[in-house]
């Protein structure tokens, strides 16, 4: 997901593309996707390899690539036709040059994102003042941002430390900052060795961080049934994990690999996340005519990095979601 180690990088999107080894483009029958490694996206795994997109005569390769910036770069040059990430995330990369759309939702936080502290924080307006680890230009930030707005604060309030996010729960950890913005496994293992609280995790916040398949906009109007057997197989496997968890978490960890290549890892990391299923969908994405829920954090997204990054996000939801592969 959203577990990136975006660097700052004054290369180009396209610059940075030639740099990479990706070479799938566009093609009928085949969709080629980026992503990080995270437990949301093991629904792509397991609709390739039980087959259901074979089934309905699609070929989707799937490539890991653990930052954002390289793998938007190979789908803003054709070496990819689409990418899985938060959409906070995606929308600062959309442009009038760079066409792209989510076209289904495959994940939404539920725990597995969280902000450990030391044991004299007890609340959001502790962290004032106070150094907090976390990955500046990610999802996390994004994150850590919304919860001080909500808590009456922003970004000045803390002394920003920039580190991913495994580095900032080991600085933590080692005792180098006393708040750090990170996620699972790195949650449990704070609390394991006793090292600290989770203040606040992703379940007290559903449907901020959000994974979508983004899809660009040539690929959704010249392939169109490939994009609906993409939609219909990752749906088709979120109700096989419901119905098989074991099963579904064992060919799941196979796919995904890194550190959720055992079962009962990738097991215990989906405990903090909901893959979304149909209904979930068009509530999220929304139906023709109606805008879903996700209109509400493109807009939380616009305003965040725009304050953030000093400079004006403007994306529209309907210049970002297309609704047409969820809907019956």
């Amino acid at each position: 997901m959203h577990k990136s180690l975006l660097k700052r990088t004054s290369l180009s999107l396209a610059t940075l593309a030639l740099a990479m080894g990706v070479a799938t483009g566009a093609q009928a029958g085949k969709l080629s996707i980026g992503h990080t490694t995270w437990v949301g996206y093991g629904t792509l795994y397991l609709a390739r390899d039980l087959g259901y997109f074979k089934d309905a005569g699609l070929d989707v390769e799937l490539t890991t690539i653990e930052e954002a910036s390289m793998y938007m770069a190979a789908q803003a040059s054709g070496k990819l036709t689409g990418s899985a990430s938060t959409i906070d995330e995606i929308l600062k990369y959309r442009s009038k040059d760079f066409c792209f759309k989510a076209v289904v939702a495959l994940d939404e936080s539920h725990g597995g994102d969280g902000i450990v502290v030391s044991k004299d924080i007890t609340d959001i307006k502790g962290l004032k003042g106070k150094s907090v680890a976390v990955n500046e230009g990610s999802v996390s930030q994004f994150w850590l941002s919304y919860l001080l707005k909500n808590a009456g604060m922003s970004m000045a309030d803390v002394e920003v430390q920039n580190m991913t996010a495994d580095d900032a729960a080991s600085a933590f950890i080692a005792g180098r900052v006393p708040a750090a913005v990170t996620w699972e496994p790195n949650l449990t293992m704070v609390k394991q060795k006793g090292a600290g609280n989770v203040l606040v995790d992703s379940s007290s916040t559903p449907g901020v961080i959000v994974d979508v398949v983004a899809l660009d906009c040539g690929v959704i109007e010249k392939q169109p049934e490939d994009v609906k057997a993409l939609v219909a197989g990752v749906l088709k496997a979120v109700e096989y994990t419901k119905t098989h968890p074991k099963e579904a978490y064992e060919i799941m960890a196979k796919g995904v690999g890194g550190y959720l290549s055992k079962p009962e890892d990738l097991a215990e990391a989906a405990k903090g996340v909901k893959f979304l299923d149909a209904a979930d969908n068009q509530k999220l994405l929304g139906v023709p005519g109606k805008a879903g829920d996700i209109a509400g954090i493109i807009s939380l997204a616009n305003e965040t990095w725009s304050s953030l990054q000093g400079k004006p996000y403007d994306v529209k939801y309907e210049d970002l979601v297309d609704t047409s592969f969820v809907t019956p």
